[in-house]
């Protein structure tokens, strides 16, 4: 069973409110194993509210369609699903009740506009108003012969979820004819493209793309890292985490040298549970980043546990007076030890992250922008490496975090 969404509302294309109904409903649908290919928005305009349903529904077998459903006259919902329907509105007079009701019991004079919520297709079924004043619709339509149904919601949250639980998410399944999960896993990468990766699991998306469940998606997310989403769908939610698993391990099997986390782990949460294995406290001192490495580290909570603290010197006196760095060039694999070396002694601590490099405009100390220079202190011995990462100044600065934390990450995992 397929059920698409359209969100309706001007306002959401204006960027006046962000479209969190879709997200949430998307969300319930992959719960009960009902797919959802599609989540369209569209403008409090008649034809185009008719066009957008009328071609969701060419592919799918329903649609739900969030908004539209208030009294004023840009609320055209209504109409536009029963011009779908090739139908008339009718006032239904128990919905029309209950809405002067709701007035009377708050002691509020009823303006007449409310009860152009109580118009309803002909053929249309309600579904009772419980929090609002405006009832949902599920409205049967035919589509070049094949039976269909659209399914009309408030766009006010908490009424739309409270009638997408009761009485949308049971008609489906009931339709449908089976209950099914699905689930996502999601392994996240860093240290290979996304064509890179692409390239070194063909072998396996062949024979996904043959056998259709689970599917396999790239997510590139920037200095996140790239993810690889895994998607199965089985009648039980073991059912779908067995075949997940049994897939994660074959995609394991081609590229686990860059598999750094699953699902919602952060390289920074993956580095310091692997201190917090072994027994040991980070300290950092930052150069090129100023501070963001260490921004990224607190976000985690329980950072405490493991963080000593950070020391940012960005000028080069700092590095000289503080972390003691031998004068002269600072963008140099041996600025990195130094700076190490130094953090570790002042912060006391067993493993020290350093970063020092170019961010640009220009270059520095004859290096060239997006040259990186790392320093990992793992108590008596220094590690050191140098890269040259891409993009702009805050490309480059914020891809130092993960690239350099990944670095640490391989190096606790080597020591």
């Amino acid at each position: 069973m397929r059920c698409d969404v359209v969100a309706v509302g001007t306002e959401l294309l204006l960027g006046q409110i962000t479209d969190t109904n879709s997200q949430w409903i998307g969300e319930q649908f992959a719960a009960v194993g009902i797919d959802s290919l599609l989540q369209v928005k569209v403008g409090d305009n008649h034809g185009r509210i008719v066009a957008v349903l009328t071609s969701v529904l060419a592919d799918a077998d329903a649609v739900i369609v969030c908004g539209g459903l208030g009294p004023t006259h840009d609320d055209l919902t209504r109409e536009a699903i029963a011009a779908v329907m090739g139908v008339e509105l009718h006032r239904d007079e128990q919905v029309a009740e209950v809405i002067m009701e709701m007035f009377a019991s708050r002691g509020r004079r009823m303006p007449d506009n409310n009860l152009r919520q109580a118009q309803v297709p002909v053929g249309a079924t309600p579904i009772a108003q419980t929090r609002g004043t405006a009832p949902g619709l599920i409205c049967p339509v035919k589509i070049a012969g094949v039976e269909k149904v659209i399914y009309a919601v408030p766009g006010v949250p908490h009424e739309m979820k409270e009638m997408v639980e009761r009485a949308v998410l049971p008609d489906l399944l009931a339709r449908s004819g089976e209950a099914s999960v699905i689930l996502s896993r999601t392994l996240r990468t860093w240290g290979e493209s996304e064509s890179g990766l692409n390239e070194r699991l063909d072998p396996i998306i062949d024979r996904l793309e043959a056998l259709g469940n689970p599917t396999l998606a790239f997510l590139a997310s920037g200095w996140e890292g790239l993810k690889i989403r895994l998607t199965a769908k089985a009648a039980t939610a073991q059912d779908a985490n067995t075949l997940l698993t049994t897939w994660e391990n074959e995609v394991r099997g081609l590229v686990a040298d860059t598999v750094f986390g699953v699902d919602d782990d952060t390289m920074e949460s993956v580095v310091l549970q692997l201190l917090r294995d072994r027994g040991m406290s980070l300290g950092l001192a930052e150069s090129v980043t100023g501070g963001l490495v260490a921004g990224r580290i607190t976000s985690v909570p329980g950072a405490s546990e493991v963080f000593r603290g950070s020391i940012v010197s960005y000028a080069s006196e700092v590095k000289f007076d503080l972390l003691g760095v031998p004068p002269g060039p600072v963008v140099s694999e041996a600025t990195a030890a130094a700076m190490a070396r130094g953090a570790r002694q002042v912060l006391g601590c067993d493993v020290v992250l350093a970063l020092t490099g170019v961010a640009g405009p220009d270059e520095q100390d004859g290096m060239p922008v997006g040259t990186l220079c790392v320093g990992i202190a793992i108590r008596d011995e220094v590690h050191t490496r140098s890269l040259r990462l891409p993009g702009q100044r805050d490309q480059m600065r914020q891809m130092s975090v993960i690239t350099s934390l990944d670095l640490l990450r391989r190096t606790l995992l080597a020591s």
